[in-house]
Parts: C-alpha cells; sequence; structure tokens
C-alpha cells in the first residue's frame, strides 16, 4: 500500500470520491483544513436505487460551502463547485454473476478509483480522496485496500483510515453533516451477502477483462457523465 505524509505547505490536488454518507464529507472537511483543493466525483447508482445518494452528496457539498469560521472559508476558496456526477449502475451490475460476485465490492471501488484518475487527468489531480477507514466493511480490508489502490496512478488520501464509526460520527455532528448523511446506505443495493476480505489481483483482472476491461468500462461510464453546481 502506498502512503505519503504531507505537511499544510505540501497541499496539493486531489479528486474526492463522495458518496452521501457519513464519512466522505468529514474526509473532505479534514482535507480542506490541511489547504487541499479539491474536486468531487459521485458515483450515482440509479436506477438500481434513488436519487438519495446523489441529493445527500449535493446538499453535503453545499453545507461545507455555507459553513461559518475556517472551515467554511476554505471550502469556499478550495472545494470546486462543480460536483462530476457518474452513472456507474450497468456497469456495476456486470459484477453480479456467480463468478465474481464476491468481489463485487473490491470491483466497485476498483471501478470508482479507475473513474477518479480520468478525472483527475483533466484537472492534473496528484491524490484521490476517500472515506475508507480500515476494517469497517469488506472492502476497507488491508488486502481490499491494496487491491483497489493498485489500478490508479493517483496517491491515497484516506484522513479516517485509523478512527472508528463512533469517532467519525462526532466529527461529522460537530460540522454540521451528520444529520444529512443519516439515513439507509445505498452502495450495498447490489452486494454479495458474504463478500471476499482477501484480494486475489489476478483473479480481479480475469473477471474485469471479461466483462470488457476495467479501463474501458471506467471510460464508459465517464462518458455519461454530467456537472451538478453547487
Amino acid at each position: 500500500m502506498r502512503y505519503m505524509i504531507h505537511h499544510l505547505s505540501m497541499a496539493g490536488v486531489c479528486i474526492a470520491l463522495v458518496s452521501g454518507g457519513i464519512d466522505s464529507p468529514v474526509a473532505v472537511a479534514r482535507m480542506l483544513m490541511q489547504g487541499w483543493k479539491i474536486y468531487p466525483v459521485h458515483a450515482s447508482q440509479e436506477p438500481i436505487t434513488g436519487p438519495e445518494g446523489e441529493q445527500k452528496t449535493i446538499a453535503l457539498l453545499r453545507h461545507l460551502l455555507e459553513s461559518e469560521g475556517k472551515l467554511g472559508e476554505l471550502a469556499r476558496e478550495n472545494l470546486s463547485r462543480e460536483l462530476v456526477v457518474v452513472p456507474v449502475a450497468k456497469n456495476l451490475a456486470l459484477f453480479t454473476e456467480k463468478w465474481n460476485h464476491t468481489e463485487y465490492f473490491i470491483h466497485m471501488k476498483r471501478l470508482f478509483n479507475s473513474i477518479a484518475t480520468i478525472r483527475g487527468q483533466e484537472i492534473n489531480a496528484t491524490h484521490v480522496l476517500t472515506g475508507e477507514n480500515l476494517g469497517q466493511v469488506s472492502s476497507q480490508t488491508l488486502g481490499n485496500l491494496g487491491g483497489v489502490e493498485i489500478v490508479t496512478p493517483l496517491l491515497p488520501l484516506r484522513p479516517l483510515l485509523a478512527f472508528d464509526k463512533v469517532t467519525i460520527m462526532t466529527m461529522a455532528r460537530n460540522i454540521g453533516t451528520l444529520e444529512i448523511s443519516e439515513g439507509p446506505e445505498v452502495c450495498d443495493a447490489l452486494g454479495p451477502s458474504k463478500p471476499t476480505t482477501v484480494a486475489n489481483k489476478e483473479w480481479l483482472e480475469r473477471s474485469e477483462e471479461r466483462v470488457g476491461g476495467l479501463q474501458h468500462l471506467a471510460s464508459d461510464c465517464y462518458s455519461n457523465s454530467r456537472i451538478v453546481k453547487l
């Protein structure tokens, strides 16, 4: 796994994968406070799910932009007011077959990171920011995090990696995002009941090639993206 320590003077440009859940807006807020320039991307799973994920993502980012104090000041300076919404449902459904379903969540994160790479090339980003924290769900074991990050040249920013859920919820409450984020999670709509916790790189790559190849799937999703003004 790749890590890089940054001080405030080394803050850079990143793509933020924002889901509308509790974790990702907290991650965005923490990196805003470190001076990072942030370009948000939301992977929409409509029509498999409803519009709630996108609606919450928009509301959360607007909340940060409208916040008072230092956080709001930095958000208005460094958080892009263009949210890129990328439809992913059609291609995620390809990973629900008997032979690839247990790896669904890893394929999902690999697809999202590949989409982040495409957006990152447009704005010269160096990092991808997520709200992942170690061991919270199956895709966030050490092995699976490693299996995800290898698909992108963007370095990972995971400011919540070592925090437990209670602490993250407290952070969310303190910045006013918890109430907006609360509600049913939608990212597991197509997920398996018993997901794998140990990624196998060769098997993941073979499975992705069998349905067209990861880069093709990411490009196909991104070609249908749209911009939402915040």
